[in-house]
């Protein structure tokens, strides 16, 4: 027996590109959207890291090195840096 597990993206695609083209992505000076990811995804973003969530620090390192990645460039929203 295999148990596959798929995501389809396509949603969280397309609200990243309504995003890009029609918001200022920015909530005062400190805030900024980022991208738009779902949690799953990022949940298997953490498993190939070997991180859990329960280590924020790792969460959002894994975030910040996987949205700065080629592949799921996409889901940006916002091209400054953090």
């Amino acid at each position: 027996m295999v148990i596959m597990n798929t995501y389809d993206a396509t949603a969280a695609l397309q609200d990243a590109a309504y995003a890009r083209e029609n918001s200022a992505n920015s909530f005062g000076s400190d805030y900024k959207h980022v991208g738009n990811i779902d949690a799953s995804m990022v949940t298997n973003w953490l498993k190939e890291a070997g991180k859990t969530w329960a280590d924020t620090d790792a969460v959002e390192e894994v975030i910040k090195r996987n949205l700065q990645n080629g592949e799921f460039a996409k889901f940006r929203v916002w091209d400054g840096k953090w």
